[in-house]
């Protein structure tokens, strides 16, 4: 008897089958199509008898239909695919919920992808959320790999790119104005009266947000600036493999550059300003007394990082949103020309550029 009841309660714990079409049919003595009649709310088509039979089964069995499932009956998953490059990076996961939120609102899932800042995932990545039938594609990945994209519009499915443009590829694009955030960032180090700057950012080739910063840094610390001579820049790439000392060694070399002038470093993301901080950290600096910091990306822990970190905020919230609108908008069968939209950063400034202008 002990054994048979130990049987017993061990089966009685097994989860039972989800029950299934077939098996509502069975129990209501009706076809398959019978039941699929009654679950896409045609019983006009059934009798009165036949549709209570269909309704007491499907809650005799706790049946519950796949949404995906019909979904891809009427010709539709509702899923749209976000491909990140980094979602590590705080400036990404920023955008997803702005994206996530938009989505949400029109009736649609997002499916994420993270390629961990491996270029050669994007074909990857655009494969597998196409075999999971996704509608279409909003792409912040590091650009690299322009046959990745082209497969998706291959597939027929709409694409827009955030942050990061790929060379060739006509698609909408939603980004902030790097260019201009730059200058915000410059102009202020130079306000303040830090006169020898440093860019640092992370390696630049062929990835597009950072190719304009760069190159928008470079062209505000060539360019003549009212009642200020001596203002000199250079650039620095930094990379988690290089270890800290290459990225201390920048910022002693800017120091001895500076002399008697004040140094002042820009960071091209919250990544690389976490770095640079550490480094300034173990060289016993002290942030805007002896260098000067501006950062993009205004993360939860800026203000409390030393005496505050001075940042450029980008709108990642709207970028997202807009990023996901516009490919809705192309999923519901909008045809017009690509779309270039450029949203403006804002200064946030603190005491790690307080240094009083010279």
């Amino acid at each position: 008897m002990r054994a048979k009841k130990q049987v017993h309660n061990s089966a009685a714990a097994a989860p039972a089958a989800r029950a299934t079409i077939a098996d509502v049919a069975r129990e209501a003595g009706v076809s398959k199509a019978t039941v699929s009649r009654f679950l896409n709310h045609r019983e006009r088509l059934l009798t009165k008898d036949i549709a209570s039979r269909v309704e007491v089964a499907i809650e005799a069995l706790a049946y519950s239909p796949s949404p995906m499932a019909q979904a891809l009956k009427r010709g539709r998953s509702r899923l749209i695919g976000l491909v990140v490059a980094d979602v590590t990076n705080p400036f990404s996961v920023a955008v997803l919920r702005g994206a996530e939120k938009a989505c949400q609102q029109a009736g649609y899932l997002l499916m994420l992808f993270n390629l961990g800042n491996d270029s050669r995932r994007e074909s990857e990545a655009i494969k597998t959320l196409t075999a999971y039938q996704v509608e279409g594609f909003i792409l912040n990945t590091l650009g690299r790999d322009n046959g990745a994209a082209a497969d998706a519009a291959r597939h027929g499915k709409p694409v827009v790119l955030v942050d990061r443009r790929h060379h060739d590829m006509q698609a909408d694009f939603v980004s902030l104005d790097n260019a201009g955030a730059v200058r915000l960032g410059t102009q202020h180090l130079v306000e303040r009266g830090y006169r020898e700057l440093l860019f640092v950012s992370e390696p630049v080739k062929d990835v597009s947000s950072r190719e304009e910063r760069k190159a928008a840094f470079r062209a505000f610390v060539e360019a003549p600036q009212a009642g200020v001579t001596d203002l000199h820049g250079s650039t620095f790439e930094s990379t988690a493999e290089d270890g800290d000392a290459a990225l201390e060694q920048a910022l002693r070399s800017l120091r001895r550059r500076a002399g008697k002038r004040l140094p002042g470093v820009l960071s091209s993301n919250a990544v690389v300003t976490l770095r640079v901080v550490a480094a300034l950290a173990r060289l016993g600096w002290r942030l805007g007394a002896d260098v000067g910091l501006v950062g993009f990306d205004d993360t939860e822990w800026s203000p409390y990082v030393g005496p505050g970190l001075s940042t450029i905020a980008q709108p990642t919230d709207e970028l997202g949103r807009i990023a996901a609108g516009c490919l809705i908008e192309r999923l519901q069968g909008l045809e017009l020309p690509p779309r270039q939209i450029l949203l403006s950063g804002r200064l946030l400034p603190r005491g790690s550029s307080v240094s009083t202008p010279t």
